[in-house]
């Protein structure tokens, strides 16, 4: 199996069984990003470093004018996609096997846990997967120890308050929050700043 094949199976979001082909390869790719994250995670390094070692991590260039601050986790790190200018603050884990996209000029709070996969409920199958993307727009603003779940999509300009639960869709330009999070309000665009 490729890196390409197993991210076309996850992306069509078909339940993965416990130690099929697609399973190992998974397990195979979690290693290879424990491997990096390591390396990203236990030194300090300059911007350009971090850079290089995200490209190892995503399998893509870094985007113009993005940036991390370590540590960052995740266990796969081939089905992330970032925009142009986007911030990873510290401590962020990503479970990407679903697939994560983070729009352009999007801020990532510290701690903020993204999960794109769940497990079978019924106990005899409860090691297989359930992947679902995760898509967050253009700007937006998520604040510290948010948790964001499977399937969630959030709109461009949205802000999620600092540890938010998101179980569903975010519309744009609004501010959520709470567990699970929930509408608090609009934000006016028409405002001057």
């Amino acid at each position: 199996m490729t890196t390409q094949e197993f991210i076309q199976i996850m992306d069509s979001g078909a339940e993965v069984i416990a130690h099929s082909e697609v399973h190992l390869y998974m397990t195979y790719l979690s290693n290879e990003a424990m491997k990096i994250t390591t390396a990203l995670n236990n030194a300090y390094h300059t911007p350009e470093e971090i850079s290089s070692l995200l490209e190892r991590l995503t399998g893509k260039p870094f985007p113009e004018g993005a940036a991390m601050f370590p540590p960052f986790y995740t266990d796969c790190g081939k089905n992330i996609k970032l925009g142009r200018n986007v911030f990873i603050n510290a401590g962020c884990q990503f479970q990407d096997q679903g697939g994560i996209t983070i729009g352009d000029g999007t801020l990532v709070g510290p701690k903020t846990v993204i999960a794109t996969l769940n497990h079978h409920q019924h106990p005899a199958k409860r090691a297989n997967l359930f992947p679902k993307p995760v898509t967050i727009g253009r700007n937006v603003w998520i604040g510290a120890n948010v948790t964001i779940l499977p399937g969630v999509t959030v709109g461009d300009g949205a802000i999620i308050a600092a540890g938010a639960v998101v179980t569903r869709d975010v519309a744009e330009n609004t501010i959520v929050g709470g567990v699970p999070a929930r509408l608090i309000k609009t934000i006016d665009t028409e405002e001057s700043t």
